[in-house]
Parts: structure tokens; C-alpha cells; sequence
């Protein structure tokens, strides 16, 4: 079964920033930033699968992420083009902002639970 994803236009701003207003997903996105598709339980290890499972639905239906199974898993991957073409510049200021915000790198340290 293939989750539901929204179509580029169906993207809405108050959505993905809902979506990366939680430490744990802003943590995700941050590792998807470079490019790499990852399986999901390779991003959220010390999370039970019912917290990962929430986290990967609201990403996807926010329009954050793509999820593709493959074989027993799932594969994520940011949703980059489709986030950059609806809002410019959006994710490259909230990643950067991330970076030198020493408060918000210790929220989202590896391995942090929500």
C-alpha cells in the first residue's frame, strides 16, 4: 500500500510549518536535507513504531516527505523540489536557522525523544 501523498499544489504552508514545529520531525528533515533516501527505522531508532508511525503521516501529509515501501520497510526522502517550487526559500532559511541556533540543535540532537 502506497500512503497517501499531496500533489505540489495541495501543499500548504501552514501544514509543513505545523509539521516542522515539532523537534522530532525538525530532526528528520535535517537529516534528509542532504539528498538521501533512508529508511525509517534507520532515523528514529530509541522511538516505539507507533511515535515513528505518527511522525512519518503527519511529514508525508504535510507534504514534507516522500514514504515509499521497499521490501519489509519504508523509504523517506524530503520532498525538496516540491517544498522549494511552493515556497522559496522556506526550507533553506528554516535549516539555517536550525544550524545556528545553539537552543534549537540541543532540542533536536540524534536521538532526543518528542
Amino acid at each position: 500500500m502506497i500512503p497517501h501523498h499531496p500533489e505540489s499544489a495541495q501543499i500548504h504552508l501552514e501544514n509543513v510549518l505545523t509539521a516542522l514545529g515539532n523537534p522530532t520531525r525538525l530532526a528528520v528533515v535535517r537529516v534528509l536535507a542532504d539528498g538521501q533516501e533512508r529508511s525509517c527505522t534507520a532515523l528514529l531508532r530509541d522511538q516505539s513504531k507507533s511515535t515513528m508511525t505518527h511522525h512519518w503521516r503527519v511529514l508525508r501529509s504535510s507534504g514534507v516527505i516522500w514514504q515509499r515501501p521497499a521490501g519489509r520497510e519504508n523509504l523517506l526522502s524530503l520532498r525538496r523540489e516540491d517544498l522549494d517550487a511552493r515556497f522559496p526559500g522556506l526550507l533553506d532559511a528554516i535549516l539555517s536557522a536550525t544550524r545556528s541556533d545553539a537552543l534549537t540543535d540541543a532540542s533536536t540532537a540524534w536521538g532526543e525523544r518528542s
